[in-house]
């Protein structure tokens, strides 16, 4: 065992064999310098349409949102008109009228 150890220790000495186990190492992780280099230029070139895009996306509106606003807006609306008409018809059930309030007939 000892001298498996020693040979062992021996060869790895040796400039031949730090040259084939460098060697492989280096080439499988040239794969990956590379693979992150052309990451880091697609991100590079990418940014700034990125950004342009961007920008255009927060001065501009699309229809689908302007639907959506022009929907809360007008919920909003009928909330208010319904919360007035609520008033109005407690305000005619109490008999505590403010200038301007015009009750409805009652039904016969």
């Amino acid at each position: 065992m000892n001298r498996f150890i020693a040979a062992a220790a021996c060869m790895c000495d040796s400039g031949a064999m730090k040259i084939l186990l460098i060697a492989p190492a280096a080439l499988l992780l040239s794969g990956c310098i590379v693979s992150k280099i052309a990451d880091t230029a697609v991100d590079v070139v990418t940014l700034p349409v990125k950004a342009a895009s961007a920008g255009v996306d927060a001065v501009t509106t699309s229809q689908a949102e302007a639907d959506q606003k022009r929907g809360r807006e007008l919920r909003k609306e009928e909330e208010r008109r319904g919360r007035e008409a609520r008033a109005l018809a407690e305000r005619c059930r109490t008999g505590r009228l403010l200038a301007g309030d015009i009750c409805p007939q009652p039904r016969r």
